[in-house]
């Protein structure tokens, strides 16, 4: 009896990883079909527009007349192993896109899907295979693309708080006439890529402004430890104050977070931890979390928004699994119930809220998925991939790409894909299902590159932007080590060329100099025959070293 069962599950022991290994390839190869329905019909029936509109087969402009689909879609091509198609797009938006229009565009969409975008496709080109440019990831076409796009959001910034409008025209500025109240994710949503931009090309400006939106947005914080939705940018008063994590504040914690790993920065991980604090405190109820008064603490909505589902996967950025898999489950049985996740559910009734029954294809529900199975290994977030993929393939899929959902109850379309589909939704959904993707490199694989060939990169830990664009925290230390050196490098040798003063006199009795005392400061050259030291150049420090990011998640110290 013992041997038969010990023959019989050893026999299991070979079965089921294979059964495992062919049921990932088969997802693979739906979800890369996925994509390249969507994408062929973007190319067909919408491009140049942003969008696609898959019910009509034709194309609108949506967020400013980038062709934001092409955009936001190319790091997708990489990840799904299409080099030859990454590379044609990436010569065709330096040829095509031009960002000195005249058109009113959201400075927070900008951000993170065209500057986003383009960050995440300069980084990774040299993996699609192309031709670099000498001292890249500091330099390239891509970046200078980034880089123009993001001076085009400055003058955004450009108010008594340094929180930004909400909208600005690319070629004019800021309106007059223009609302200065937006949400706080607008405010609270550039360390990423303007970090990223500011350490790449040496320029501190983009970093600068977005610490300084943080730092403004801190100091708004409630009595209890709370924000609100909307603020007024010129006064810094509420306009909104209803607090929770969803819709106008989720990017917010999110860039809290991992800008704290991106950019090893303990204060903004300080920061996220207290309100964590009052999150958990006032808004967290049987691992639901609700909106409420942001000074009083009391319910205001007793709703969950789909927009929240990001929540479970990065609070596996911090460790805190248990409570990120309890919240998962919850938001789970939502979509379970409907094939997809309305805008607002309620709670109590356990069911959608009235006009907010759509479910535009939005990636967060399965992001937290991806994060969580790469966390734990559990399967029922690979079970949550499978539902995603057959439900969207059911309900949303129409001849020209992939339409919104109207209303999930009777799951009628809307006419309209948005660019976060391929971004976000269709990337989150293979990586959950391509556990061997060099995006979830352990640091067993890199490359050497840099300006003198000596950066290791590509090495994993790849931070993803709230659009989903992977981008390298170690090109931003390679690039800052590079900067760093020659400023002091340039110092060094200033300090050199100026005039040396002696502090003592040292004239003879006759009124002239010792010749040997005297210091020449018209040339640092070398006499022939002389040997010089090689200036000291300091190391660059990484503070906030006490933690670490490890396949995902963060671990102090005293772990």
């Amino acid at each position: 009896f013992f041997a038969i069962m010990t023959k019989y599950i050893t026999h299991l022991c070979l079965v089921i990883p294979t059964l495992m290994t062919q049921e990932i390839s088969t997802h693979q190869d739906r979800i890369k079909s996925m994509f390249y329905h969507a994408y062929n019909s973007y190319l067909e029936n919408a491009y140049p527009y942003d969008e696609l509109r898959p019910l009509t087969c034709d194309g609108q402009d949506t967020w400013g007349s980038f062709s934001l689909t092409l955009i936001d879609a190319l790091d997708t091509l990489l990840i799904l192993g299409n080099h030859t198609e990454f590379q044609r797009v990436a010569s065709l938006l330096q040829d095509t896109v031009d960002f000195d229009i005249d058109v009113n565009a959201s400075v927070f969409e900008t951000n993170i899907r065209v500057v986003g975008g383009l960050l995440s496709a300069h980084l990774l080109s040299k993996q699609a295979g192309m031709e670099v440019e000498e001292g890249w990831p500091c330099s390239g076409p891509l970046l200078r693309m980034a880089e123009d796009a993001a001076r085009k959001l400055l003058p955004a910034f450009h108010t008594p708080t340094g929180m930004p409008y909400g909208t600005v025209n690319l070629l004019r500025g800021v309106n007059p006439t223009e609302t200065p109240v937006t949400c706080t994710a607008g405010v609270g949503t550039f360390i990423l890529e303007f970090s990223t931009l500011s350490r790449l090309t040496g320029d501190p400006v983009f970093e600068d402004v977005a610490r300084k939106a943080l730092s403004s947005l801190w100091k708004t914080r409630s009595d209890i430890g709370l924000v609100g939705n909307h603020i007024d940018v010129i006064t810094s008063k509420w306009v909104a104050q209803d607090a929770g994590i969803g819709a106008g504040v989720d990017s917010y914690f999110e860039y809290l977070v991992k800008g704290a790993i991106m950019l090893q920065d303990e204060e903004l991980l300080t920061m996220f931890h207290e309100f964590d604090k009052s999150i958990k405190n006032y808004t967290k109820f049987d691992d639901w979390y609700l909106w409420v008064q942001m000074h009083k603490g009391t319910v205001s909505m007793p709703v969950f928004q789909s927009l929240e589902s990001f929540w479970p996967g990065m609070q596996s950025l911090i460790g805190d699994i248990d409570s990120a898999t309890k919240t998962f489950h919850n938001y789970y049985t939502v979509w379970r119930q409907f094939g997809g996740l309305p805008e607002f559910y309620s709670i109590p009734q356990g069911y959608t809220v009235d006009k907010r029954e759509g479910y535009p294809l939005r990636p967060e529900l399965i992001e937290s998925a991806m994060y969580l199975y790469k966390a734990t290994g559990d399967p029922t977030f690979l079970q949550m991939g499978r539902d995603a993929v057959e439900s969207i393939e059911k309900i949303s899929r129409v001849k020209c790409g992939f339409a919104s959902v109207k209303d999930v109850r009777d799951h009628k379309l809307d006419n309209r894909m948005e660019s976060f589909f391929l971004a976000e939704t269709i990337k989150y959904l293979y990586l959950l299902f391509d556990p061997d993707n060099f995006l979830h490199n352990s640091g067993t694989q890199f490359a050497l590159g840099g300006p003198r060939g000596d950066c290791i990169l590509g090495a994993g830990g790849y931070i993803f932007n709230t659009e989903a664009h992977p981008l390298d925290p170690a090109a931003l230390h390679c690039c800052s080590k590079n900067q760093d050196e020659r400023k002091e490098l340039q110092d060094i040798l200033l300090s050199l060329s100026e005039p040396l003063k002696s502090p003592v006199d040292e004239s003879d009795a006759s009124g002239e100099k010792d010749p040997s005392s005297v210091v020449s400061s018209e040339s640092i050259a070398l006499q022939p025959g002389e040997r010089g030291k090689a200036p000291v150049l300091s190391c660059s420090t990484q503070p906030f070293s006490a933690r670490l990011a490890v396949m995902g998640q963060v671990f102090t110290g005293s772990t």
